[in-house]
């Protein structure tokens, strides 16, 4: 097996795994050890993930990192070359059959029968769960002001996206897997949806494991967060954790060996004017002192929001610190 992104990449945040096999306590997600190879060009590479039961766990990558791969790995659409899934203590692809009656898929292209109208829709995509509850499938429905009789192919993309969350939620789920729900959406519509799922889940206690790209949108609801890039997994810790663990300082005389160093430094680029733009993660403001046992000059601090945070790792990974 190859070596995993966080130990090729040192400054990277590291997995914070906890759980060491598939029948970990608390998981609702548990993946180790993943390999999968979707062409010459891309492959998903040891991938170890792991969602804790409860979690709303934002799954976050630019387009292409490997995030619907690894969803329809999980979900038994696809089968791993080696490597273990573990979705609701089912293996997977093994037990798809039994499992998937307990988890709500909104997939990021959206899969309906354009002929059919809403309530036809309902019908039929309740026949295939035994949880399926059919009057609050309409109860939602109408909440959403989706017209049992109109045709599918007579909705907006809006529209169609909260009859996508409709049926996800109507399976009473006990895992939430959404695949990019609100892309292209309107912010009215984004809201909607993102506010019936945060309902259920506040009601239900579901497991909620969402993709996307959009930073800001995930920001504000997750409590746990994984980054993927280039088929791997790059971080994966806290939400609270990730957007208050990285800084960026202002540093004038910084060693150029900072392997000693209470922190880790991500990136650096170089200011002997104003002092060196370095990214960090781990600062904690007792560190200081370090810094002035180095003889550097701490002038400045600045807080990261989780997109510059996501951005800053990206970088990071893509083009290693010399020397690291």
């Amino acid at each position: 097996m190859t070596t995993p992104a966080s130990v090729l990449h040192p400054g990277l945040l590291p997995a914070q795994s906890g759980a060491t096999t598939a029948a970990s306590a608390g998981a609702a997600i548990e993946i180790k050890g993943l390999r999968y190879r979707a062409g010459p060009e891309f492959s998903v590479e040891d991938l170890d993930l792991r969602v804790p039961s409860g979690a709303i766990y934002g799954f976050l990558g630019p387009n292409g990192a490997g995030k619907t791969t690894t969803i329809r790995l999980l979900l038994g659409l696809l089968k791993p070359h080696d490597g273990t899934i573990s979705v609701l203590g089912h293996s997977m692809p093994r037990d798809s059959a039994r499992l998937l009656d307990r988890v709500g898929y909104v997939p990021e292209r959206p899969h309906l029968y354009p002929s059919l109208t809403v309530d036809e829709a309902l019908r039929y995509h309740g026949a295939f769960y035994s949880r399926w509850d059919a009057a609050w499938a309409l109860e939602l429905a109408a909440g959403f002001a989706l017209h049992g009789p109109r045709r599918i192919a007579q909705l907006s993309k809006g529209e169609t996206g909260k009859l996508m969350i409709v049926l996800a939620l109507a399976t009473r789920p006990e895992l939430l897997v959404l695949d990019e729900p609100t892309d292209g959406l309107d912010p009215v519509v984004r809201r909607d949806v993102l506010s019936a799922v945060l309902a259920y889940v506040s009601d239900h206690g579901a497991t909620v494991f969402i993709s996307s790209h959009l930073v800001h949108e995930l920001e504000r609801f997750c409590d746990w967060v994984g980054v993927m890039d280039q088929g791997r997994l790059i971080a994966e810790l806290p939400m609270e954790r990730f957007k208050n663990g990285l800084k960026r300082l202002r540093i004038r005389r910084l060693p150029a060996d900072t392997t000693t160093a209470p922190f880790a430094v991500l990136a650096r680029e170089p200011d002997e004017s104003r002092g060196d733009s370095v990214l960090v993660r781990g600062w904690e403001p007792g560190m200081s002192s370090w810094l002035e046992t180095a003889g550097a000059e701490l002038r400045e601090i600045t807080d990261l929001d989780l997109e510059e945070g996501f951005v800053e790792l990206l970088r990071t990974f893509r083009r290693p610190v010399p020397g690291s």
